[in-house]
């Protein structure tokens, strides 16, 4: 995942200045409105996360903005932290008025910004990649009021894939490191479900707190039933740090990652070397066009491939909100924004692309009463009834530049295995 820096930025983002100031002849923006995003930019993996909502921000203005306004992303990092991603969220919807979050990315904090800020505040909030199947089962219970979307599929995928990956691969026993929040803890608990399933022996199953000097203890107790595998479901932080302890007392080599470990910080700071038989999972796009088209659109604007975790889901996250902004209208309120959402993922819509074309022909079929079938990054996302969409998965493994796909599934080989499973 390559970094963007400061001259390409300034680049990019003149370059997307310039474009506005053209479509702008066609479309005056005197007005502007504006959304919030909320999102880890202080770690490695989450600044082109933001980079991407913004690029997709960028090809809004560009086609003239919403409703006639041009769209200013107020971000504010969220450290991976609860307690400060809430208080970003509060600044953004009491200070800056916004009608719309972008984020959190760790479920961890996208919960309590759900339930303090986005609820409460009647405020949409449109995560690209908190996969926690509490937030389903809080949708379902009537707690989110149909505020809250995310273009990631939950975390029941990811761990079915993992549990695959260790099948595949011939481990009877595995061990699990997992994230002490609530992403974690969820998936720990599937993952942990599937391997017995498949009859895969969890050895130890061990909760990883941040920021402790060592986890050797924890270690420990993970290498103490001799598992032929490691699962990690960690961050990259205390994920490098854990692996760095397990490697020092002798445990095996062969990992499981899940996509949070996609980071070129983790493999750089671990050791290529040492990550020769580790395999990542991750959700995937769909094999269609309109994936192909943002790959080929992002490297243009950052000249590199979209490997980082979430960057697909990022781009049509912000892409979807700000069309369903579009067609609720002028100065719509969050629950107003939410309910559109259904008439920008309209499987009988006219199909739009995702890029500035697409969103100036979305304006004027939704005007002229019409609903549109958006095409993203990861293909033509639809959500269920609690906001969920389901997804393709990928197999991965660590290279010298970056990472590698190693396996496709789609979302039927997807689909069908989660059913054997269950």
């Amino acid at each position: 995942m390559k970094k963007l820096n400061n001259s390409k930025l300034a680049l990019t983002l003149g370059t997307s200045i310039g474009l506005a100031m053209v479509a702008g002849s066609a479309m005056a923006q005197d007005c502007t409105t504006k959304i919030g995003a909320v999102l880890p930019t202080s770690v490695d993996w989450g600044r082109p996360i933001a980079e991407t909502a913004q690029f997709a921000v960028d090809q809004v203005n560009a086609a003239g903005g919403v409703a006639g306004c041009e769209i200013e992303m107020v971000l504010r990092d969220t450290q991976v932290d609860p307690k400060v991603g809430v208080d970003a969220a509060k600044a953004l919807v009491d200070l800056d008025g916004v009608q719309v979050l972008l984020g959190a990315v760790s479920s961890g904090v996208s919960m309590p910004i759900l339930t303090s800020v986005s609820v409460p505040s009647n405020v949409m909030q449109m995560s690209c990649c908190s996969s926690s199947t509490a937030f389903t089962k809080l949708a379902e219970e009537g707690n989110t009021d149909g505020l809250f979307f995310r273009t990631f599929a939950t975390t029941g995928v990811q761990a079915a894939v993992g549990a695959k990956v260790a099948a595949d691969q011939g481990f009877s026993s595995v061990a699990i490191l997992y994230k002490n929040d609530d992403w974690g803890q969820d998936l720990n608990n599937l993952i942990a479900r599937d391997f017995e399933a498949l009859g895969i022996t969890v050895t130890a199953s061990v909760a990883i707190n941040d920021g402790q000097p060592s986890y050797r203890a924890e270690v420990t107790q993970a290498l103490s039933g001799s598992p032929e595998a490691l699962y990690l479901g960690l961050y990259p932080a205390e994920g490098t740090a854990a692996v760095r302890e397990w490697l020092s007392l002798g445990g095996t080599q062969n990992m499981i990652m899940a996509n949070s470990l996609k980071s070129d910080d983790f493999r750089e700071n671990v050791g290529l070397q040492y990550l020769g038989s580790a395999l990542g999972t991750d959700t995937a796009s769909p094999r269609v066009a309109s994936a192909d088209a943002f790959v080929a659109a992002y490297i243009d604007r950052f000249d590199s491939e979209p490997n980082g975790p979430g960057l697909a889901n990022s781009y049509d996250a912000t892409m979807i909100a700000l069309l369903a902004m579009e067609a609720a209208g002028k100065d719509a309120t969050g629950d107003q924004i939410a309910a559109s959402v259904a008439s920008v993922t309209d499987p009988n819509g006219t199909p739009v692309t995702a890029d500035t074309a697409g969103f100036a022909a979305a304006r004027d079929v939704l005007a002229g009463g019409g609903t549109v079938m958006y095409q993203g990054a990861t293909g033509n996302v639809r959500f269920d009834a609690n906001g969920d969409v389901s997804a393709p998965a990928v197999v991965w493994k660590f290279t010298e530049g970056g990472t590698e796909e190693v396996q496709y599934l789609s979302l039927t080989e997807v689909d069908d295995f989660i059913a054997s499973l269950n």
